[in-house]
């Protein structure tokens, strides 16, 4: 496995293949299958928080143009919820099963590995770089972002600018992460990022420097072993959170100053996720699951994720094109916060993965929940 990350430039960062990325007409899903999906008349999303990326607004929107019935499952749920969600639900054909999900990348593979998942590919395949998909389209990537400091500033006199900052006494009982570190993607590339932050950036050793780091912040009783979200950090409960940029910055717009929120952008140990899209084996509405798939990347699909913070996967695609709104782009930290941004190979964050989810409760020995 690879032990080495590389250092890439923002935007453009995801992958040298989002560059070579060539324009293509504009592609839309075909009457027939929208005829099919509008005959299923449902679809069964999960983990699809209404704040994040601009889920809300996208599915709303989806919904209006289709007429199709959503259910929303479970929207706080990690990516390993959704996989469990798949295999639980096997032979429920009605709305508890889910149609879709959106996973982090480490996930999608070991999805198909294991036949959880069937494959498609949008009408806007070409113009999702090679690297960000599954070559047989049983995955693909939709939108990616980094790990950042959600600071409640009505709580928090001074912001942590890195990660070693968090072990200082003035954020006792202060710091949180937005997920379960045994199951949660977020949570798992949140140990990720700290343990490559404090370990100068060396990969090799971020996953067991995470894990020591999150124990030392346990023991000196920094750490919050509560789920981050919007509603504990509005209560006080986890002042300060560590969530990926687009759902720190939606925070930021929907609590409108109460409480302030500062969204900072780590100085060592800045991690790009990237998630993932596909559809389950036993969707019980696969055409509205495919329909679904062809608005999320599409250029109305990929402007919605954008409005949301996140960058959307065709992003160069469509900034070639001047397809996305002046202002959704105004509205984007500036670049050079994103200058030193790491991408984790899919091996990298396969063998991460292996050791947080496994180690937590041994060296850590905290329920988060």
């Amino acid at each position: 496995m690879s032990t080495h990350f590389s250092v890439r430039p923002a935007l453009s960062a995801l992958t040298t293949a989002v560059l070579a990325v060539c324009s293509a007409p504009a592609a839309h899903a075909s009457a027939d299958l929208v005829a099919a999906a509008k005959a299923e008349g449902q679809l069964t999303v999960i983990a699809l928080a209404r704040n994040w990326c601009g889920y809300g607004p996208i599915i709303d929107a989806f919904k209006a143009k289709y007429g199709i019935k959503v259910t929303e499952l479970n929207p706080d749920a990690g990516s390993g919820d959704e996989i469990e969600a798949i295999k639980a639900n096997k032979d429920n054909k009605g709305p508890q099963a889910p149609d879709t999900i959106d996973v982090g990348l480490s996930f999608g593979p070991a999805a198909k590995a294991a036949g959880l998942i069937q494959p498609y590919k949008v009408a806007t395949w070409s113009t999702i770089p090679d690297s960000a998909k599954d070559p047989e389209g049983y995955w693909y990537g939709d939108y990616y972002g980094v790990l950042t400091f959600q600071v409640n500033t009505d709580l928090v006199s001074k912001v942590p600018t890195d990660w070693a900052d968090l072990l200082k006494p003035e954020y006792k009982n202060s710091v949180a992460l937005a997920g379960d570190p045994r199951s949660a993607n977020q949570a798992i590339q949140g140990i990720y990022a700290g343990g490559l932050g404090v370990s100068g950036g060396d990969a090799s050793k971020a996953a067991t420097n995470g894990l020591k780091f999150f124990s030392d912040m346990n023991k000196t009783g920094n750490f919050v072993p509560v789920i981050g979200k919007a509603a504990s950090f509005t209560q006080g409960t986890t002042p300060i959170i560590i969530r990926w940029d687009y759902l720190a910055l939606a925070d930021r717009d929907t609590l409108k100053g109460n409480p302030k929120v500062d969204v900072i952008v780590p100085k060592t140990g800045v991690i790009a996720g990237q998630y993932v899209q596909a559809i389950s084996a036993y969707a019980p509405h696969p055409n509205a699951a495919k329909l679904w798939m062809e608005y999320l990347y599409s250029d109305e699909g990929q402007q919605g994720l954008l409005n949301g913070y996140c960058h959307p996967i065709r992003f160069n695609d469509l900034v070639g094109k001047n397809k996305f709104t002046k202002a959704s782009l105004d509205k984007l930290p500036p670049a050079a916060a994103y200058a030193k941004a790491v991408f984790p190979t899919l091996d990298q964050q396969n063998a991460a993965k292996e050791v947080i989810t496994k180690q937590w409760d041994q060296v850590v020995g905290a329920t988060v929940k």
